[in-house]
């Protein structure tokens, strides 16, 4: 903890005071980039796979953020715009750094798995911080083209519609590659904790 008082406001009303400061004063803006800078710079961190650019990446998003916040109409909650300028900051800084490309992955064998989902017993029997690590350990062995997705999908929350849109791919390749990279974290995550991870009878997707 930093020391500094939280401001209870929500985030409505202090992306209301952070517009209407005047030059110079950032208190509204750093209390909105403290609330949510833990889980920028997780998904930066996952999105990115280095920890190094992760950090790079999150400051990088809260300066876009700051600058555009004029702009920012409040028809979305800010943690949706936020997340949606980090997205497009990640996908950018991978393919200029990687030269990237998303190829279509057409597996049938997809058409039938079901949705990743940790067990709540699992969560329970495993130390927090050995879950996390193995976490990490799957989504860093994955591919740009199942991983990006599937963190979209499941930790971002967007819909099939906007990651098509932010991937430049069709909705149904979409559908495919969270498909196969469900079943994917799936069985590392499994080979690697001894754990079953989802794939319960009656599970649905």
């Amino acid at each position: 903890m930093d020391g500094k008082k939280r401001d209870s406001r929500p985030d409505e009303e202090l992306v209301r005071a952070a517009r209407d400061a005047p030059r110079g004063d950032m208190r509204a803006f750093e209390q909105l980039v403290e609330r949510h800078r833990r889980a920028v710079y997780t998904n930066c961190r996952y999105l990115s796979r280095s920890e190094t650019d992760a950090d790079d990446l999150a400051q990088e998003v809260f300066i876009k953020a700051f600058f555009g916040l004029r702009r920012f109409e409040g028809r979305a909650q800010f943690r949706t715009w936020i997340q949606r300028i980090k997205i497009n900051h990640c996908l950018n800084h991978l393919k200029k750094k990687e030269g990237k490309t998303f190829v279509p992955v057409d597996d049938p064998e997809t058409q039938a798995e079901q949705e990743l989902q940790v067990d709540p017993e699992a969560h329970r029997e495993l130390d927090r911080e050995t879950q996390r690590q193995a976490i990490d350990r799957v989504l860093d062995s994955m591919s740009d083209t199942l991983r990006l997705p599937l963190l979209m999908r499941d930790m971002d929350g967007l819909s099939y519609q906007e990651i098509s849109e932010s991937l430049g791919i069709g909705l149904s390749a979409v559908k495919m590659r969270i498909k196969r990279a469900r079943s994917e974290f799936r069985r590392h995550y499994a080979a690697m904790t001894n754990e079953p991870v989802g794939g319960k009878k009656g599970d649905k997707e």
